[in-house]
């Protein structure tokens, strides 16, 4: 009885973990431009060998090579790299209310691409100010608290008051806009994979791929600074070195995804509670259930944006009129996971 649910847990890790590439496969088919699978294989081997298959229209070339295939890179990318990020923090902070952007990304970055478009217009990428501002942010939360090796309160509520400052400095920004600019700004913050290519994933995909990799190199770790930092530094782990580090990690890849898409809420929320409820609290688990399952739930997010209606809704608003029902369902049944 033992082996068989041994066999079907690990089934289900491996069913799982290949789910974002099935749904990638999937995706690509998808969109106000239906392309069917026979002619999606066709197309796929013509990217390859144009002289394989010359009856493919150059349309489907054109939809999947310039639109579909760095839209659904980038939303996988983005996904997982939201997901391990959040799963990463709540476990580096024993708290499951803590999110990717509690350290004043969200808001750091949101100002950085404000002030870019207002006073700069589009002479300078608003991805760039993004960027740099929202690790601006997490260097002033990390300076204001002093440490990264106690004190884990005294991080989290400093990063809600740089959030805050942060969101202030918008608003003056947003003042001042114009109101081209300002529906260009609220477009941006509203988060938006519609205008995704392959300069965005230049930009974003290394410093993501960069971090993910670290995170994933840390994850056993991450099991033993969940617990106290006395029985941590018993274990031989140098506690300030390692929360530093998952720190610098979650905050370049949420940073490098956030300049690019804009705000995305939810995802890195919800994503670690679904995966420690299916899946248990060893973040050796946790860390690679979550960037698939977050790759796969924003690739399912983005086809429904794109194949229901002839107008796309922005992914942040679906993912936070979805996600705070389900979060509400999912409260209670993941309070024990944290008990």
């Amino acid at each position: 009885m033992t082996g068989h649910i041994l066999k079907r847990r690990k089934a289900g890790r491996v069913f799982f973990l290949a789910l974002p590439l099935l749904l990638f496969i999937i995706s690509l088919s998808i969109g106000s431009y239906a392309i069917s699978p026979g002619g999606l294989y066709k197309t796929l081997i013509s990217l390859v060998s144009p002289s394989s298959h010359p009856e493919v229209p150059d349309a489907y070339r054109d939809i999947l090579l310039r639109i579909r295939l760095p839209r659904l890179i980038l939303a996988a990318a983005i996904g997982a790299a939201l997901s391990v990020s959040g799963a990463s923090l709540q476990a580096l902070f024993k708290n499951p209310l803590v999110n990717e952007y509690i350290l004043g990304i969200s808001s750091g970055a949101a100002f950085g691409a404000a002030l870019s478009l207002v006073f700069l217009g589009r002479a300078f990428p608003p991805q760039i100010a993004a960027f740099v501002f929202a690790v601006v942010a997490v260097a002033v939360v990390l300076l204001i608290s002093g440490q990264a090796e106690s004190h884990s309160i005294s991080l989290l509520l400093t990063g809600i008051i740089v959030t805050a400052f942060f969101s202030a400095l918008l608003s003056l920004v947003e003042f001042f806009a114009s109101p081209y600019v300002l529906q260009a700004l609220f477009f941006w913050l509203m988060g938006s994979l519609s205008l995704a290519s392959w300069k965005d994933l230049a930009i974003s995909l290394p410093l993501i791929a960069v971090g993910l990799i670290l995170l994933f190199l840390l994850r056993w770790r991450l099991n033993i600074l969940s617990m106290s930092d006395e029985e941590a530094r018993s274990l031989g782990v140098n506690v300030r070195r390692e929360k530093w580090l998952v720190i610098a990690a979650t905050t370049l890849i949420t940073a490098a995804g956030t300049s690019i898409v804009g705000i995305i809420g939810w995802v890195g929320f919800i994503v670690p509670h679904f995966v420690r409820l299916m899946f248990g609290a060893d973040n050796r688990l946790v860390i690679p259930m979550s960037a698939a399952m977050g790759a796969s739930i924003m690739l399912v997010a983005d086809d429904i944006i794109r194949g229901v209606s002839s107008f796309e809704i922005p992914i942040g608003i679906f993912t936070s009129l979805v996600g705070i029902p389900i979060f509400l369902i999912l409260l209670k049944k993941t309070k024990k996971v944290w008990l």
